[in-house]
């Protein structure tokens, strides 16, 4: 009789593993976007490279942190390193503009060179699916978050799986992402 108890037991657990296995098994390679230009961005192409993925704003106090991203970008990116980011107007309209002078705006004061996507919503129900995957931790299989506000980093390891959340006030050049693209 032992034997009967024991096995519905085992068969629930294994039947849960595999299922909580195929849920965390997403990453951020699935998602296919649209850049400012309006061409296709498959985040497939990074397969291997460390992601830091930043939701951007042209008119907010921490608009600055484009130029240390800038920077950033420079001297990490290539084959292990790429910064992508998302303008979103989500926090008190600080990004107004359209995705042609958001690339403008990025280009004139910032010489951004990083990839930019276009201009989303990372909150709220129309939140774009990359940021559901990065915020929900049913689909990203780590952490539940919030993206708080303009400028929070999302950083993705090299299989596409979300490594960490870092704060919006946290500058890019923090020796916790420094430590993190380096290691």
């Amino acid at each position: 009789m032992k034997q009967f108890v024991i096995y519905p037991f085992l068969l629930f657990f294994i039947i849960f593993n595999i299922q909580a296995q195929m849920q965390t098994d997403q990453s951020i390679y699935q998602f296919q976007v649209t850049d400012l230009l309006g061409d296709n961005f498959d985040f497939k192409q990074l397969e291997g490279k460390k992601i830091m993925v930043v939701n951007t704003a042209s008119k907010c106090g921490l608009t600055p942190q484009y130029k240390k991203l800038q920077a950033l970008y420079e001297q990490y990116g290539g084959d292990k390193f790429v910064i992508v980011g998302f303008p979103a107007n989500n926090f008190l309209r600080q990004e107004p503009g359209t995705n042609e002078e958001i690339a403008a705006f990025c280009e004139a004061n910032y010489g951004v060179t990083f990839p930019m996507m276009s201009k989303i919503s990372v909150k709220g129900k129309d939140m774009h699916p990359v940021y559901q995957f990065l915020t929900e931790a049913k689909k990203n299989g780590v952490i539940d978050s919030d993206v708080s506000w303009n400028f929070q980093k999302y950083l993705i390891d090299e299989n596409g799986h979300l490594a960490k959340v870092i704060a919006p006030k946290t500058q890019p050049d923090d020796p916790e992402i420094i430590n993190w693209i380096t290691q």
